[in-house]
């Protein structure tokens, strides 16, 4: 906790402050564009259930896929693998993520006096889906972004519209169908979507797909990993 947010002025108190900001400026910002957001009536309660367990899976991902470089001089320890840094890092960012989507949605239902009735099995999966999908992706990435440095850049620039596409702006249902069709397999959409069905208990999110998302994070973690067991050395001599 110290080396990862002890660098920053306001160290810790950033992880809170930084998705309040988010959501307070898509909130403003959209109520000036469109009378009601597609679910309910307060903007900020459904920009926060879109954006929490999208910046879950967006940190989650990002600190295990640089968990080598982060952790690279305690792995010159024997005792110390690639594998206790990249726990670490995820258990770390995960429940960082849970406390601060906590404490915002808590602070957001209280101010916006919203009262919704809150199904908490939906959240727990959809956050759940988000640190696991993140995992995944990280690990894939961890081995990637070490072979290939570059590939630092390219993941960043080809995942920029993620943040439009996820469903945290918008329902799926809202869409035509073509786009529906293609955005079906974003499997943040389908994070997202199971988790506001917690907070809107009208909203019945069909076509999420538990299944899918596990598979979207399965199939790169397994692959990760078998990089990483076999190329971790090579990747603490090039970083």
């Amino acid at each position: 906790m110290s080396t990862r947010y002890g660098s920053s002025p306001g160290g810790y108190v950033w992880a809170l402050l930084e998705p309040i900001g988010a959501i307070l400026v898509l909130a403003l910002g959209f109520s000036l564009i469109v009378n009601a957001p597609a679910l309910g009536n307060s903007f900020i309660l459904f920009y926060a259930t879109g954006f929490l367990p999208f910046n879950l899976y967006q940190q989650v991902s990002l600190t295990v896929a640089r968990a080598i470089v982060f952790s690279r001089p305690l792995l010159f320890y024997p005792t110390v693998t690639w594998f206790d840094s990249v726990i670490a890092r995820f258990v770390l960012s995960t429940l960082t993520g849970v406390m601060v989507s906590f404490l915002v949605a808590a602070m957001v239902v209280l101010a916006t006096q919203a009262h919704p009735v809150i199904e908490v099995w939906p959240i727990v999966l959809g956050m759940t889906l988000a640190a696991v999908l993140g995992l995944g992706i990280g690990l894939l990435n961890c081995a990637l972004m070490g072979l290939f440095p570059v590939w630092d850049v390219v993941w960043s620039v080809i995942t920029r519209p993620l943040f439009i596409a996820s469903g945290i702006l918008f329902i799926l249902e809202d869409l035509p169908h073509a786009i529906q069709r293609i955005l079906w397999f974003n499997p943040l959409i389908h994070v997202i979507g199971i988790l506001r069905s917690g907070f809107y208990p009208l909203y019945e999110a069909s076509y999420a797909s538990v299944t899918f998302v596990l598979l979207c994070a399965m199939i790169p973690a397994a692959l990760g990993i078998l990089l990483l067991d076999r190329y971790h050395r090579d990747i603490l001599e090039k970083t």
